[in-house]
């Protein structure tokens, strides 16, 4: 079979179905899922110089910065990442949502 022929059929699988995971050259050393009280479930990989917010098959890649103020800061022109210990916030003016990291098994 022609790769022609697969790849289309590829693209049309739906978001969830698709692999969740980044790709392997991105190197993100830490994965943690949060639980966010209107979100639901949010998955969080990260290195030191970025971020992906994993949230129903939506990807979004932010870039780490450095600020004053406390916290692991990455964002992008759409949203901020906070990381203070177990508390994911996710900054999309003018909503703020806190989330919590869950247990890892």
């Amino acid at each position: 079979m022609a790769w022609s022929l697969v790849l289309p059929s590829l693209l049309l699988l739906p978001l969830p179905l698709v692999s969740q995971r980044s790709p392997w050259w991105e190197q993100y050393e830490h994965r943690d899922t949060y639980l966010c009280s209107r979100l639901g479930k949010v998955v969080v990989e990260r290195n030191e110089a970025q971020a992906s917010l994993i949230r129903s098959g939506i990807r979004s890649t932010t870039f780490r910065y450095q600020s004053p103020l406390s916290g692991v800061r990455y964002r992008n022109d759409r949203i901020t990442l906070v990381l203070r210990g177990d508390i994911l916030t996710i900054e999309q003016l003018p909503a703020r949502i806190d989330c919590t990291r869950m247990e890892q098994v």
